[in-house]
């Protein structure tokens, strides 16, 4: 089913996506008592790498150049698959809910090949420890929208979003949707290399993980890179700020408005995490993200009794 209304917040998606980097950048800044980058930076950043020509190893072969193409292409295409703000996605059939899965996976596959094919023992590190937390946190994200199709009876993301109205309450709404937000925002922090799980501003290779993955990239391969991560920081916002839109009926303009908002919020509360918390040890990290299998499991438990 196609719904041609909801090319708006994609395209929203699209343009403003790039900015959440600007507020999260901007709201370390203000609490580190400094001015920092503009926050249109990362629009500006993304240009000249456009304009810059990719260099290439002699031993690597197309699948370090298919790499940030599959994963720009499988990001996109899953944007098509997600309720923004409350309304249904461009497209909404029963099931999309794992193929929305799976193109992400799909994405991150690519890139772990593009990482492997280099040679290079560092970023070969780095896809080693990206398969091994994306399989901790893809079992949260799967049980937490499993737990809205409980109350939808569906597997369909945009009816799943839906019905979170079909809570029995609001109050038992409210404390119940904070165990699943808490643990999608978990996710999301994982998902984006964002601390405390990584740093994406680190240059430190042996503790990297995301970004240790990339350092061959670059020109327009990186741009490509840089732009699928906004992104899939902008997918994973609004799936963990879309949990609450559902609880509340306005206009469709007034909730894209809202839906704004929140991302901007969202961005917000990233920066504010980053700047209250340091990066954990790679040891730590497993024991965050079994925290967001906790949440996602006391949501599940909650709905059903």
């Amino acid at each position: 089913m196609l719904n041609f209304l909801s090319l708006i917040p994609l395209i929203l998606a699209l343009f403003f996506a790039p900015l959440l980097s600007g507020i999260i950048n901007k709201t370390k800044a203000w609490f580190a008592g400094k001015t920092g980058p503009n926050i249109f930076q990362k629009y500006k950043d993304l240009y000249k790498l456009m304009l810059k020509g990719s260099v290439y190893g002699e031993n690597t072969s197309w699948l370090f150049k298919a790499g940030p193409i599959v994963n720009l292409a499988a990001v996109f295409l899953a944007l098509f698959f997600l309720p923004q703000g409350g309304n249904v996605a461009f497209i909404s059939v029963n099931g999309d809910l794992f193929f929305f899965i799976y193109l992400l996976g799909l994405g991150r596959f690519f890139t772990i090949l593009a990482a492997f094919d280099t040679g290079s023992s560092f970023e070969q590190m780095g896809a080693s420890r990206e398969a091994f937390y994306s399989a901790m946190t893809e079992p949260v994200l799967l049980l937490g929208l499993s737990g809205l199709g409980f109350l939808s009876q569906s597997m369909s993301l945009s009816t799943l979003y839906m019905h979170v109205e079909n809570i029995p309450s609001l109050a038992n709404a409210i404390s119940s949707l904070v165990f699943i937000f808490g643990a999608f925002f978990i996710v999301m922090l994982a998902e984006n290399s964002r601390i405390p799980v990584d740093d994406p501003t680190t240059h430190l290779e042996l503790t990297m993980i995301h970004e240790v993955m990339i350092l061959d990239h670059s020109g327009i391969d990186l741009a490509f890179i840089e732009y699928a991560s906004s992104l899939k920081l902008w997918l994973f916002g609004s799936l963990t700020i879309g949990l609450i839109f559902r609880l509340f009926f306005f206009s469709f303009w007034v909730q894209i408005l809202l839906f704004l908002v929140g991302m901007a919020l969202i961005a917000s509360m990233i920066g504010i995490v980053e700047s209250f918390f340091a990066r954990f040890k790679l040891v730590k990290i497993p024991y965050l993200l079994i925290t967001s299998f906790v949440l996602s499991a006391l949501w599940i438990i909650w709905i059903i009794l």
